[in-house]
């Protein structure tokens, strides 16, 4: 959790500014994340900074939608964007600094990004949070 201290600062200031705009923030030790509820910016879903979930809607244990079937490509039944967003947490907790401009590299929010292919696949299956996982039918397990 130190690696990604960082981008956690970032998420808590971000968190911050929004419990004075009505955000209420939880613990969640499933994913390993202080997530902030009713954040009141964004267009709606969740952001990950670090070991903080920035989330606009009431819980995050809502069912959405994968990248890949949101635009398209397939698919898929629904996932619980708890479990999307927990990848990101391990993605982070891998990489520390250089989960965002990695992310930036490979496209930001989009299904053609590798992160949010594997947080989709993570969230469908439970295993391959690893965005670069050399066989998407065989990916990495969660952290520790």
């Amino acid at each position: 959790m130190l690696w990604t201290l960082p981008n956690t600062a970032l998420g808590l200031l971000a968190g911050a500014l929004g419990l004075a705009f009505g955000a209420h923030a939880q613990l969640r030790r499933r994913e390993l994340a202080l997530v902030f509820q009713r954040w009141p910016w964004g267009p709606g879903g969740a952001i990950t900074f670090g070991n903080v979930i920035l989330h606009t809607g009431h819980s995050l244990d809502t069912e959405c939608v994968t990248y890949a079937h949101r635009a398209g490509h397939r698919h898929d039944p629904a996932i619980r964007l708890a479990d999307h967003e927990r990848a990101h947490v391990y993605q982070y907790m891998a990489l520390g600094p250089l989960f965002l401009p990695l992310y930036l590299l490979c496209g930001g929010i989009s299904a053609r990004n590798r992160f949010e292919r594997a947080a989709d696949r993570y969230a469908l299956t439970g295993r391959g949070w690893w965005p670069w996982a050399s066989d998407e039918r065989r990916p990495g397990r969660a952290p520790g």
